[in-house]
């Protein structure tokens, strides 16, 4: 197994080309396609049982700064008869000239580095949602596809549906004008503890890798691994991490290729204390030119006794409230609420609630069956366009972006008696009943907000065409649009 820092006398960072894994061979249709899974944990395996069961696709390396866990899927490999080499550096495995292809299944504050880094060296990459940290990483990560050529995948899963496609068009063609977009993401999110000093690094991992470009500090939480989630220096919150997936069904079916004109938010910390910096109960409006989307995440269960989640309430045009019940403890759900009925899902209704159709159920009987991210990946690989890939990093770019606009709003924001929220929402019909089922979520919990303190963000205003916010509290918020970076993890002004 390959371990420690690349030389630097075989390839220049900072900005500059990794020469030497540059490797930009044609891949026909027939070809067998070598692929590298950089992050092994969590997602990391659904990337490699992906690629498993891809014909003519071999899985030749693996990536992690975990030695504990590289070695146990290097290992599970190996009972499969596939021998993959093993890297702990990601920038060493850019060196194999021999690798077609990588997936960035990281934490968040790798996923554009390691893209930038990739598509430097010749390979083609599939990212992990949210495919950045920031707004500014997304889009060097489009203009790195770019300039190298090469085909960057945004692994927003909902893409590979053609269910949605027949659902949008219909939508569009026959349910009148669409008034509002509502999003849940109910996932139960338990405490992640306290400490009161450091904690510990485990033995197996390369601390100075694993935090890459951010700042060197003291571990700050119990556990290294998926709780960075909940910190911002290297998570992105609820809203960046289930929350892509549903806001990028929402831009593709709204149709709309910019960002929305504003955002708002508001929300907390609530049910526990612990290291966690992040909220556990998030709403975010976004203006999507007149359109609003209501953007709705909790952490907490549908009640002290259990951790399943809320269903979904939907508020029709003639002013009915029907809730969809949810049981599981992942309800990451979204509808568009119309003129005529409202699209939930790839499942139309009436205004009443009563089902007329099912887009999903209808491929299902004709025997069309759905393949996953990865399979779309490898079939853009083969016919070598650009339009085959199920989500370009283009668009997993401005989908992620609405993610950081919401978590900018929140993290400009300020903690106020929640009676000043009310004063602020209290005339828009939509945002305000999405705010009283949020109250009552909280007081099964003995949540009193009338006794706690509430983030209310800032109102801002976004630039599309800049990627920048404008106007009030717009000094503020510029300054998240873009992460500090540590050398040598560096991404430069032109990639």
């Amino acid at each position: 197994m390959e371990t420690g820092f690349i030389s630097m006398a075989g390839v220049t960072l900072l900005g500059k080309n990794i020469a030497c894994g540059r490797s930009s061979r044609i891949i026909g249709a027939n070809d067998t396609i070598n692929v590298a899974v950089i992050g092994v944990r969590g997602h990391g395996t659904t990337h490699i049982y992906a690629y498993k069961n891809e014909p003519n696709v071999n899985i030749i390396a693996l990536c992690d700064v975990d030695e504990f866990y590289l070695n146990e899927q290097l290992n599970e490999l190996k009972k499969e008869n596939i021998h993959a080499r093993g890297y702990k550096d990601l920038r060493k495995l850019y060196e194999d000239k021999d690798i077609d292809a990588v997936s960035v299944v990281t934490p968040n504050h790798w996923h554009s580095l390691a893209t930038v880094w990739a598509c430097q060296a010749g390979k083609h990459v599939c990212v992990e949602k949210p495919v950045s940290h920031s707004i500014w990483e997304g889009r060097k990560m489009v203009e790195a596809a770019r300039r190298y050529d090469r085909m960057v995948q945004a692994d927003l899963d909902s893409r590979s549906n053609f269910a949605y496609n027949l659902a949008f068009d219909y939508m569009h063609r026959e349910m009148g004008k669409i008034l509002l977009v509502r999003i849940v993401n109910y996932k139960r999110r338990k405490s992640i503890g306290k400490l009161f000093g450091p904690g510990t690094i485990p033995a197996t991992v390369d601390y100075n890798l694993w935090t890459g470009p951010r700042p060197i500090t003291p571990l700050r939480r119990k556990n290294l691994h998926y709780d960075w989630h909940w910190q911002w220096e290297t998570g992105n919150s609820e809203v960046g991490n289930n929350g892509p997936h549903q806001l990028d069904i929402c831009r593709w079916g709204l149709r709309k290729n910019s960002l929305p004109r504003s955002v708002f938010s508001f929300g907390g910390r609530y049910g526990y204390v612990d290291d966690g910096e992040t909220p556990n109960t998030h709403v975010v409006l976004y203006d999507y030119d007149g359109i609003p989307v209501i953007y709705d995440s909790r952490g907490l269960g549908e009640n002290p006794e259990t951790d399943n989640m809320d269903g979904i309430t939907i508020y029709t045009a003639t002013g009915e409230k029907i809730k969809h019940p949810y049981q599981g403890t992942a309800n990451c759900s979204i509808a568009f609420i119309c003129e005529k009925g409202y699209l939930y899902g790839t499942t139309l209704y009436d205004n009443d609630g009563n089902k007329i159709k099912d887009f999903q159920d209808d491929l299902e009987k004709e025997g069309i069956i759905r393949k996953g991210p990865q399979a779309n990946f490898i079939h853009a690989l083969r016919t070598g366009k650009q339009d085959d890939l199920k989500t370009d990093i283009e668009e997993g770019h401005i989908s992620t972006s609405l993610c950081h606009m919401g978590n900018i709003s929140y993290q400009t924001g300020e903690q106020h008696p929640v009676d000043e929220l009310v004063a602020i929402i209290k005339n828009d019909p939509y945002l305000y009943q999405v705010y009283l089922d949020m109250v009552e979520h909280l007081q099964k919990h003995g949540i009193d907000l009338t006794k706690e303190q509430i983030i209310i963000g800032k109102k801002l205003t976004m630039d599309s065409k800049t990627e920048s916010f404008t106007g009030e509290n717009s000094a503020v918020a510029n300054l998240f649009i873009k992460d500090a970076y540590r050398e040598p993890f560096v991404i430069p002004d032109r990639v």
